[in-house]
Order: structure tokens, then sequence, then C-alpha cells
């Protein structure tokens, strides 16, 4: 009796070996993992952006000096979204607005004019510099300075032409202008042109007469 109740145990650890080895053999089921939904980025606001880009090129026209299209460019930005760039800008707006009142004032003297023009002359705003000596001149015709003015800001502005005139026209109203000219740094542009040369430094005139009679006498003795 006892070896057969051992075989019956021996057979059904067996069949449950064979039933364990069955179900281990089975494909694995495939987990689903569930798809998050896609994120819907926040457009920008197109008024916003308007702003910055106008708050940009206000900046950049107030770098050179054009301060009239910088407010037009900043006073925009005051009616966008944004309060902090609207700040920023009326900051900006009281310095075009300064500098829109100098450009504007009557000045009491033309040397205050004349000052005021070099003063943009040296912060690189020619075109204005070249209006306001322009500008006094037409006043004061006979202001050698303003003349001398115009010449520094042909040669910085590379007009060639333009600045051997108004240099010759400077020093016929007032020689000093020739020594003036031998020592600015800002005709230095001019320095290889001979023309230039001849200006600032000129031949005395009896050294000029003697010159030509004797390349006359010469040319007269090579007949």
């Amino acid at each position: 009796m006892k070896k057969k109740v051992t075989q019956k145990v021996k057979q059904k650890s067996s069949n449950m070996k064979k039933t364990s080895s069955v179900r281990s053999s089975a494909p694995a089921a495939k987990a689903v993992v569930a798809k998050a939904p896609p994120r819907l980025e926040a457009k920008p606001d197109p008024r916003f952006t308007q702003a910055v880009q106008n708050y940009e090129a206000g900046l950049k026209a107030m770098q050179q000096h054009k301060f009239d299209k910088a407010k037009a460019s900043l006073t925009k930005v005051l009616e966008g979204p944004s309060k902090e760039l609207a700040d920023r800008a009326r900051v900006h707006l009281n310095t075009c607005n300064q500098q829109l009142g100098k450009s504007t004032n009557t000045f009491k003297t033309p040397e205050e004019h004349y000052d005021y023009a070099v003063s943009l002359t040296n912060s690189g705003d020619y075109d204005n510099a070249r209006s306001h000596m322009e500008r006094l001149l037409k006043q004061h015709p006979k202001a050698d300075y303003a003349v001398y003015g115009l010449a520094v800001l042909d040669a910085l502005t590379n007009r060639v032409e333009d600045c051997l005139r108004n240099l010759q026209h400077a020093i016929k109203l007032n020689p000093s202008n020739r020594y003036q000219a031998r020592n600015d740094s800002d005709f230095a542009q001019m320095a290889d042109d001979p023309r230039f040369t001849e200006v600032l430094y000129p031949e005395p005139e009896g050294e000029s007469s003697s010159s030509s009679a004797a390349g006359a006498a010469a040319n007269k003795s090579r007949r």
C-alpha cells in the first residue's frame, strides 16, 4: 500500500511540473500604455510681438541719433499690452524730447549755435551737424568757423571736392584757419591728396613768380 501511495504522489507532482512548464511557455501579454494627450502651446500675443519690434526699432533709431523716428516707434509701444515695455519706452521718449528740444532751440549767439553743431559732429551725428552748420551760415554768411566746420564734416564723410572748396573759402575769410587745419586730425583722410597739401602749404607768391619766370627762360633757351 505504501508503495502505491508513493507512486501516486510522484505522478501527481510530475503532472504539476508539466502544467507549470506549459504555462511558462505561453507568451506574455503586452502592457497597454495610454498615450498622453498632445500639449497645446499658447500662441504669442501678436500685439506684444509688435510692441517689442517697435521698442527695438526705437532704440536703434536713438543710437543713430534719429530722434524723430525713435519717438514715433516708442510712442507706438505705449499702445501695446506690456506695461513694463511701456514704462521703458517712456524713459527713452523723455530723452528723445530733450534732444529734439535742443535742435529747435533759439541760440543766444552764433558761437553757441556753432558749439552745439560741433557737439553733434563729435557724437557722430553728421547729418544734423551739417544741417546746423548750414543754418548758421545762412544767418551769418561771413562766419568763417561755420565754413571751416563744413569742411571738417566733408572730410569726415569723404566728400573730397566739397572739403577742398569749403576749406579754401574758410581760409579766404580768415587766413588763420590754414594753420588750424594743419594740426586738425579731422582732416587725416585728406592728407594724401596733393590738392589738400597745396591749400595748406601754398608757395609764396615771390617763389611762384620767380619759378615761372625761370621756366619761361629755360624754354626760350631751348628754342
